[in-house]
């Protein structure tokens, strides 16, 4: 008996591979990403030979650079086969704890990319995940919101329908709270609709699966290596807590911040009241913040960081996904992406599967190309 072809996917901004995990736990045979980071690229291709897709295409170069027609040559599409064309673009000129520049900053304008691959491709369905401070950005004229229309636009024209939710990792089993924005442009007959919730609070499950805690997410691990110790372990849970850091964490109590610990000013520093989201040690009962590049939170129980593999647990990947690059000490810095930004840069997978799923009861009903 054939077996049944799997519905294909390109991964457009593919990070770590959050999005193209779930994507393909969904059913989706992605046959190729595009990224820039180095690191990345290798986290990218180390899994797919794990996985067995040997055949899957890593680009690792400015997707600015790739001719769309020219990729879909080399993977033998014909111009609207393809099933599903994803990616979440750099979010730094959207996040609203950033400086909100939307498309005035040249990363901004990497959403724009999505469209150019779909006019030479001609997708069934799109999918892109962004920061909520997407609904808002200015666009090209200055315009409030103008980023959304002015994309939403540029997809209608070329004959898709768009729907633009928020969606919650909590709410699917992820064990951190992460709200992001979902766009899916489709040429369906029938509407898409986006995934109900799967997982709820205690207290009003209604049939629900009660939320992924923290410490459900990181239980059952080993102690962690110490940074430079076992050089052939490579799962990432490496503990980076320089030795002088451990004392500012051994202050912040269980689910609060440095700046509301007793500790002296000496070691707050020019933390005020206001700054309840730093230097944050994490509640196990509760889900985790969302996970940022910029810092890494501390340990539920013990006075440390959390590691790379702890991270991974938290943003619903499975143990067997490995990363590549470095493990960045507090202290110093690295070019490129370092483990732990590779996966707080990156679709939770679970939240990815589901949005996937929803994908793939709509293809069936998908237009045939024009």
């Amino acid at each position: 008996m054939t077996q049944a072809r799997r519905p294909t996917a390109v991964s457009l901004f593919s990070g770590a591979g959050g999005f193209d995990l779930g994507i393909e736990h969904a059913g989706f045979d992605v046959l190729a990403c595009v990224e820039i980071d180095k690191h990345c690229c290798n986290t990218l291709k180390l899994n797919a030979e794990l996985s067995n897709h040997n055949n899957r295409r890593v680009y690792h170069t400015d997707i600015r650079e790739i001719d769309a027609m020219q990729l879909r040559k080399e993977m033998k599409l014909r111009r609207g086969s393809l099933d599903l064309l994803f990616g979440g673009p750099p979010c730094q000129s959207f996040s609203l704890i950033g400086y909100q520049s939307g498309l005035s900053d040249h990363r901004g304008l990497l959403i724009f990319e999505i469209p150019r691959f779909a006019r030479e491709l001609r997708p069934k369905v799109i999918v892109m995940e962004q920061v909520k401070g997407f609904l808002s950005a200015n666009g090209l004229d200055g315009s409030r919101g103008g980023a959304k229309r002015e994309l939403v636009a540029e997809l209608e024209s070329l004959g898709y329908s768009c729907q633009i939710q928020v969606l919650n990792a909590r709410d699917f089993g992820v064990a951190q709270s992460r709200e992001r924005v979902f766009l899916v442009a489709a040429r369906t007959r029938r509407q898409f609709e986006y995934p109900e919730p799967t997982h709820g609070p205690s207290e009003q499950l209604f049939g629900l699966r009660p939320f992924t805690t923290v410490a459900d997410a990181i239980s059952g691990l080993r102690a962690p290596t110490a940074r430079g110790g076992d050089k052939s372990v490579s799962d990432s849970h490496v503990d980076v807590t320089p030795e002088r850091d451990r004392e500012r964490i051994s202050f912040v109590a269980t689910g609060s911040c440095l700046a509301k610990s007793d500790a002296p000013p000496s070691v707050k520093g020019r933390l005020t009241a206001k700054d309840t989201t730093k230097f944050l040690r994490l509640d196990p009962s509760r889900q985790s913040n969302t996970l940022r590049c910029g810092e890494i939170f501390y340990h539920p129980t013990e006075d440390r960081y959390l590691t790379p593999r702890e991270y991974m647990r938290i943003h619903s990947y499975p143990d067997e996904y490995r990363l590549t690059g470095p493990i960045r000490g507090r202290s110093g810095q690295v070019r490129d992406l370092d483990q732990h930004r590779q996966v707080a840069n990156s679709v939770p997978p679970l939240l990815a599967m589901a949005v996937g799923e929803a994908v793939m009861r709509v293809l069936d009903t998908t237009d045939s190309c024009k």
